[in-house]
């Protein structure tokens, strides 16, 4: 199964009205969507709850660089047209992250398990071999394995609410592949194609930089 197939269903939408899709055509063409566009990479993993260490959301990142210390990620529930926007991340440097006091640093995770176990993932396009695309993906996690992320939430598809209620959720990163949802990752493999545990025997070679505490 290809990621076309992950799809946000809602019996509860309302069809987009002709016109609003007239309008949308529109400002494509005419108006500058320079933030957007500067998106360069789709990371794909699970997110965990700080409030709630057992409740995990499979997590789309679509992320750009500010600069070389900080990248912003938006984060959809799918990679479809009609994703939900659910959260934001922020990645910063090691070098940022020593300058933050003890009581932020509480807010912030390491990827460092994401990364070594296979987990975390860069979609590739439709036609490219998972081999050639693999290559660049590695060298992708040789970066991201030494960020800290700061993620929040506020919708929660997970238990099934249609609209983004209540206050934003923390969210943190898992620390042990024991605590990884592995029902979960198997499904999210075989929709992609690929298989974390190849992926983990890949990067085997990656240095695990020391986690700040």
């Amino acid at each position: 199964m290809s990621d076309a197939d992950q799809t946000t269903i809602d019996p509860t939408r309302t069809p987009l009205a002709t016109k609003n899709k007239v309008l949308e055509t529109g400002a494509l063409l005419a108006q500058n969507f320079a933030p957007v566009n500067a998106v360069c990479a789709h990371l794909n993993a699970f997110h965990v709850y700080s409030s709630d260490p057992h409740r995990c959301v499979e997590a789309n990142h679509y992320c750009s660089h500010i600069s070389e210390d900080v990248r912003q990620c938006l984060i959809y529930d799918t990679p479809q047209p009609n994703a939900r926007l659910i959260g934001v991340e922020y990645m910063i440097s090691p070098k940022l992250y020593a300058t933050l006091d003890t009581s932020e640093r509480k807010r912030w995770h390491s990827h460092v398990t994401e990364v070594k176990s296979g987990m975390l993932i860069m979609p590739g396009p439709a036609g490219v071999p998972n081999a050639g695309w693999e290559v660049a993906e590695t060298k992708e996690m040789e970066e991201v394995i030494g960020l800290y992320g700061k993620t929040y939430h506020f919708w929660q598809v997970d238990r099934g609410d249609k609209l983004p209620l209540g206050e934003p959720e923390l969210m943190g990163s898992f620390t042990s592949e024991e605590q990884m949802p592995k029902g979960l990752l198997k499904e999210r493999d075989e929709r992609y194609g690929i298989s974390s545990e190849q992926k983990k025997e890949k990067r085997g070679y990656i240095e695990e930089p020391e986690v700040q505490s």
